[in-house]
């Protein structure tokens, strides 16, 4: 495992130098897995069915010990668990995980503890594109994340403070509380509709079980209009085989959103991202959402491509379990994103797409050599970053055509 991650690029040069000291107009968009950012405090959701639906007081995070103060009408509430099923209700859900993370679990996930985590997590925002660029990110994807909170505190801290991110996220149903969530630069990015959609998948028995959503979220970069879909696919708990159906569940979902937003209006430039759970050759993607690895491909009814199949062909991971590579972390773009030999046009075209895995990254000893350095061994916080590399396309164009 020792060279696992070596074929990743970790140097890079200036879009001005690859482009001739021709000026070019770029953008970061990316996203990363911060690995269980959670609060110090145990939590529970508390859905208020009376309230709207758009209304973030519908369903939102709420510490445990204050439900007792909240008015109750379903105590012991066995229904589904989704945002129509709940309307007129008033019924707590107790996240799954929240126990873990407090400072009296066997983790001694203490204040400390958290604030070095959204400390390790902005610094990785900071840099992702950063060669490029010169600059952050525009629209980042955050991947298990606790709630909205974690959220506001992660984009005030020092290392992203000036970016002044604005923050979208929703609650969902997952079993363990975890969400994801977008965070933008205002004065790039205008965010102009955003929801979340429920991937409804079923295991034994056919017993529903509760997943985290896609997140939608359309807007203007740059001026130009643009549509980005957030993934956290199902794992491959039980079995990569026996777990399939529901990856190609949360596939039928993200292609049916996808589909619409470009039938509405095919100029729109549509970025899908996220930890899929599969490589980009894997059924759910080469043949559920059917993404394909070469340009050549691209069609009327095949008008997505996987930025991440040439880097899986290479040998790129973002990834390990049990020494087995993996490149779970994708980006896939609609065709009007793809410009032949990186042609620079009026609009904003990929010029390419990476995993970051710089050097700090990335475990130097022991078993682990060569993986993502992570925050937790065990109960253990280690100070490390995710069990996770994140991944980012650059976005160029010509700001004078």
């Amino acid at each position: 495992m020792k060279n696992l991650f070596s074929v990743i690029a970790i140097f890079s040069i200036s879009l001005l130098f690859a482009q001739q000291k021709r000026q070019v107009r770029a953008a970061t968009v990316g996203f990363l897995n911060v690995e269980n950012l959670w609060d110090t405090v145990r939590s529970a959701d508390y859905i208020d069915g009376t309230k709207d639906r758009s209304n973030p007081a519908f369903h939102r995070s709420v510490p445990l010990d204050s439900i007792k103060y909240l008015e109750v009408t379903e105590k012991d509430y066995k229904g589904p668990w989704n945002d129509e099923s709940l309307v007129g209700k008033k019924v707590v859900r107790i996240q799954g995980g929240s126990e873990e993370f407090t400072p009296k679990s066997g983790k001694n996930y203490t204040y400390s503890v958290y604030k070095q985590k959204l400390a390790n997590e902005a610094k990785v925002i900071s840099e992702m594109g950063k060669s490029y660029t010169g600059t952050a990110p525009v629209v980042v994807g955050l991947l298990e994340v606790e709630n909205r909170q974690v959220v506001e505190d992660l984009v005030k801290e020092p290392a992203i403070a000036k970016y002044d991110y604005g923050v979208v996220h929703y609650n969902s149903y997952d079993y363990r509380g975890i969400d994801i969530a977008f965070i933008y630069q205002k004065r790039r990015f205008t965010p102009s509709k955003s929801w979340k959609k429920e991937v409804k998948i079923f295991g034994d028995a056919g017993k529903r079980e509760y997943t985290r959503d896609i997140l939608v979220l359309t807007g203007f970069l740059d001026n130009e209009k643009v549509a980005f879909f957030l993934n956290h696919w199902p794992s491959r708990r039980g079995g990569e085989a026996a777990s399939l159906p529901k990856r190609n569940a949360a596939a039928m979902v993200l292609r049916q959103q996808m589909d619409s937003i470009r039938a509405l209006d095919p100029s729109t430039k549509l970025f899908a991202m996220g930890d899929f759970n599969d490589d980009p050759v894997s059924s759910s993607l080469k043949n559920g959402f059917k993404a394909v690895g070469n340009p050549k491909d691209l069609s009327e009814t095949s008008p997505y491509l996987n930025l991440m199949y040439p880097l899986y062909k290479k040998g790129v991971a973002s990834l390990a379990y049990q020494d087995a590579p993996n490149l779970f972390d994708q980006i896939i773009v609609s065709s009007n994103l793809h410009s032949p030999n990186n042609e620079l046009k009026k609009d904003y075209t990929v010029f390419k797409a990476e995993i970051f895995a710089p050097d700090y990254l990335i475990t130097k000893e022991g078993s682990y050599k060569g993986y993502p350095f992570r925050s937790w061994s065990g109960d253990k916080f280690t100070g490390g970053y995710s069990d996770h590399f994140p991944a980012f396309v650059i976005l160029q164009k010509d700001p004078n055509p």
